[in-house]
């Protein structure tokens, strides 16, 4: 499986770590214990089983209106199926639409049955994880969202790039030249 994320300024990415940090010192899931190479602070947009020509050429122009202005709204928790802490962002036209231009994307070259339906727009929910584990209810201590700094007022979303899920390789989607 191919993944489609969007990665933050150095500011942002900075606050982000900072939160995984203190949830780690806390002894709460973070995903600073994910000590993967790979791991950074990101926003997934879709996921699909390969990047296809037609997938690619698309992403390019997607690539190509970077960088996205983006504000975060707060904390947030999902309980589906595992437990996740994460900063909620604000998704406003500009990320609305090019999250749909990413979806139409990966839903032209892909069969439905592959890809993720909390993907879909209508659906998804722009975060940023800071921690997710197996165990239900992990974040649901009051205490939790006083341990995190407080998100940045404004970030932005600098980078397009692809995670393959079966050989851990990160893949930097560049606009078109």
């Amino acid at each position: 499986m191919r993944t489609v994320e969007l990665l933050l300024d150095e500011a942002a990415d900075l606050a982000v770590r900072e939160a995984w940090r203190r949830l780690a010192d806390a002894g709460l899931p973070s995903q600073a214990r994910h000590r993967s190479p790979t791991n950074s602070p990101h926003l997934t947009l879709a996921s699909c089983p390969e990047l296809t020509g037609p997938i690619r050429y698309e992403l390019a122009e997607v690539a190509a209106a970077l960088p996205l202005a983006v504000r975060f709204t707060g904390v947030v928790r999902f309980e589906r199926p595992t437990s996740v802490l994460a900063w909620a962002l604000d998704c406003d036209a500009a990320l609305a639409g090019l999250h749909r231009r990413v979806w139409e994307a990966v839903v032209s070259d892909s069969p439905p049955e592959t890809l993720n339906p909390f993907h879909a727009p209508g659906r998804w929910s722009p975060h940023i994880t800071l921690g997710r584990t197996r165990r239900a209810g992990a974040f649901a201590g009051r205490r939790v969202p006083e341990l995190l700094p407080a998100p940045p007022l404004s970030a932005g979303f600098t980078t397009l790039r692809s995670y393959d899920t079966q050989t851990g390789a990160l893949e930097v989607l560049e606009p078109r030249p």
